[in-house]
This record gives structure tokens, sequence and C-alpha cells, in this order.
């Protein structure tokens, strides 16, 4: 099985980097081809240029090189997996950016008008999200509406085919035990066990 995982934060050392690295280590022992990326070590370049912006023809060929390379991965991959913090609600700008310059027409979906349904194109059907927070879980619910909930599981997986779509959230992260974290590490580990079992 060909699996991408991808890191989504800047501080070399963060929680987020240890859960990255128990997900790559427990799927390369259970056998899988794992792709794995940390995009703001290696510098993605994450902002959206204009000709990149169509919604309905096929996204030009990448002219950045790394761009073009996670394309080609993206469309060969069979699970995906994305580490961040929730930031604002949102994923961090790389992975903001990551989401809009791979996963797009002609390589993640394919629209025939701009008000249809698209055809999915990846042949990923399952996907694990594993954040970070510091918010509550009973504020996130009750304040937000746990907004990274709607925009993975909601917009943006469903729409490119992924149909299975799997999320656990760590928290609160800052003022954590180091018992916690370990518990939250062997249970990144079953995530990722489970996701390809």
């Amino acid at each position: 099985m060909r699996v991408g995982v991808y890191l989504a934060h800047p501080r070399p050392g963060s929680f987020n980097h240890a859960v990255f690295g128990a997900v790559v280590d427990e799927l390369q022992g259970r056998g899988c081809r794992v792709v794995a990326h940390d995009l703001c070590a290696e510098g993605f370049p994450p902002v959206l240029s204009a000709e990149e912006t169509g919604t309905v023809s096929s996204a030009p060929g990448a002219d950045d090189p790394q761009v073009a390379l996670h394309r080609r991965e993206v469309a060969a991959l069979d699970a995906l997996v994305f580490v961040h913090p929730n930031w604002w609600g949102m994923p961090p700008a790389v992975l903001t950016g990551w989401v809009q310059r791979v996963l797009v027409p002609g390589v993640a979906y394919k629209l025939g008008t701009a008000d249809g349904e698209p055809a999915r194109l990846l042949q990923a059907g399952r996907a694990l999200v594993l954040n970070t927070s510091d918010t509550p879980g009973e504020r996130e619910e009750g304040e937000f509406g746990d907004p990274l909930q709607r925009i993975w599981a909601a917009c943006v997986l469903p729409y490119v085919g992924v149909a299975d779509v799997r999320r656990t959230v760590f928290r609160t992260v800052t003022d954590s035990t180091d018992e916690a974290r370990l518990a939250w590490l062997r249970q990144a580990r079953q995530e990722a066990a489970a996701l390809v079992a």
C-alpha cells in the first residue's frame, strides 16, 4: 500500500513532528511504501499563481518542480495522512497552499461545468487527519463548530474521492504531560495501523 504522510508545522521538535515520525515508522513497519513530506522543512511553495486559479479546465503543468512532484505522487497514493495543528480553525498556510496547488483539476478531480459535480480522480479512498489543539473539545464544538472537521471531511477530501475520512485530535497540547504525549503517540500509531488494515 502506498501512503502519503504530510506534516505541516514549522517548529522542529514540535509534538506534531513526533506524531509524524511515529506514523511514518508505524506504516513502514507494516510494509507500506511511505511518501513522507515535512512541508515546512522542504520549503513547499504554498502561494497559488494566477494561472492555477481555474476550477473547470485541467490545471496547467506546474512550473515549480516541488509542486509537480507532489501532483505526480498524490495521483498514485492509496491513502493519505495529514498531521497539523489547529491554528485559527484552519490548517497552517503551507498545508492550505498544498491543497490548493496539488489537489487541482486534472489531478484530483474533473469538472464539466463550474456548477457541476466533480468526477473524483484520486485513487486514495481513505485518509487520516491527526490534529493538535489547545482548545478544549467542548469549546471547539460549542463555539466554533469544529471547523477542521468541516474542512477535511466535508469540503476537501470527499470532493476528490476520499470517502473514508478519519480524524483524531490530541488536546490540549501545550500543558500536556509526558505521559499524555506518549499515550497520544501510541494512539497515532494505532490510527495509522487501522487506516491500512
